[in-house]
């Protein structure tokens, strides 16, 4: 059925605002560079991508019975900070399983930033040493277990609400919202990029684009950029959720193998480790724009735009969607990084 008729519950102001980086743009040369800013599109904890995806997953909880929201991810995970704002928000709890998904030396990894807003905001925070997956995790399960045990009623969410028949909703509604706001800028956006690692956020673009094409909009390519490491498990997951999300919304095609284009070159040897190219893109969108990026998403994804710029792969006369998903409170658990100021300009 169209994406329209999927009953969703707005945790969001509204659109997420579209700028243009015109000093970024200018200093790279070439393609005029905007972003669109998911970390500005919610008054919950800071908001993020994952609002928008939970917006489609609230109305089924609600549905449910539920009285508990239960996901995972990893310690400074941006996910299950949302999801404890949302269980918040609507008067549920929250039991989050915070993995050891990043192999990081801070001393207050798991007592600042994202982690730190969960405990906040009440939520039931389990601490478990298992390392990254992107995949169904038996610490999960047994969470979802031990509220049904003690009375409660679980609704479960995947990391990164990926893996959730509901998952891809939020961001093929994204798609669409930035055609409105093209018909209102007067721009038409032919390269969006996008962080990828659980991939509903870039499996959500690719449905919600190719639906827009097949009503007769125009074709653009969508660039997701690996930070995840594990880039065969991750384009895996990027398409089956493509695709599943594409069937549901009705799209009346199958979709290209040349829409589903998830890169490497910029996540480095592991999940959630800054490398060399990651801290170069923060410092430069900062002391160019005043943008803030993290890390583990944004800072890699950047770090891929920048070099697809300079080397040409994306051509000079393009205008790029840079898709800003909003982690910046995980900056906290790597302040090791930026004790000294290093100019990049």
């Amino acid at each position: 059925m169209p994406l329209s008729d999927f009953p969703r519950y707005p945790l969001t102001f509204g659109p997420s605002p579209v700028h243009p980086l015109d000093r970024l743009s200018a200093h790279l040369g070439g393609p005029r560079i905007w972003a669109k800013r998911e970390d500005c599109s919610s008054g919950l904890a800071y908001g993020g991508n994952k609002v928008r995806k939970l917006e489609y997953l609230v109305p089924d909880a609600i549905a449910s019975g539920a009285d508990t929201l239960v996901s995972i991810g990893g310690v400074q995970s941006n996910h299950t900070r949302q999801v404890a704002a949302v269980a918040a928000h609507l008067g549920m709890q929250a039991v989050l399983v915070q993995e050891r998904w990043v192999d990081w030396p801070d001393s207050v990894n798991d007592r600042v930033g994202n982690i730190l807003l969960s405990r906040v905001m009440g939520a039931e925070v389990r601490l478990d040493a298992s390392g990254f997956d992107i995949g169904f995790r038996d610490s999960w399960r047994q969470a979802i277990e031990d509220v049904e045990r003690r009375g409660g009623t679980p609704y479960a969410i995947p990391a990164g609400a990926s893996d959730h028949r509901l998952g891809g909703l939020g961001f093929a509604g994204w798609a669409h919202e930035v055609a409105a706001q093209e018909a209102e800028l007067g721009v038409f956006f032919d390269t969006i990029v996008v962080c990828t690692v659980t991939g509903s956020t870039h499996a959500g673009m690719i449905a919600g684009f190719a639906d827009l094409e097949a009503a007769g909009g125009r074709r653009r390519t969508v660039l997701g950029i690996d930070a995840s490491a594990t880039l065969a498990q991750t384009r895996e997951q990027v398409e089956r959720i493509a695709r599943r999300t594409a069937a549901l919304i009705g799209v009346p095609r199958d979709l290209r193998e040349d829409e589903i284009t998830v890169l490497e070159g910029w996540a480095g040897d592991e999940y959630g480790i800054p490398v060399d190219s990651t801290l170069r893109a923060i410092r430069l969108v900062g002391q160019l724009e005043g943008v803030i990026l993290d890390p583990v998403y944004e800072g890699k994804s950047m770090a891929g735009l920048i070099d697809l710029v300079r080397t040409g792969r994306i051509e000079p006369g393009s205008n790029i969607l840079y898709a800003h998903l909003g982690g910046q409170p995980a900056l906290n658990a790597y302040s090791a990084l930026f004790t000294q100021t290093v100019r990049e300009l």
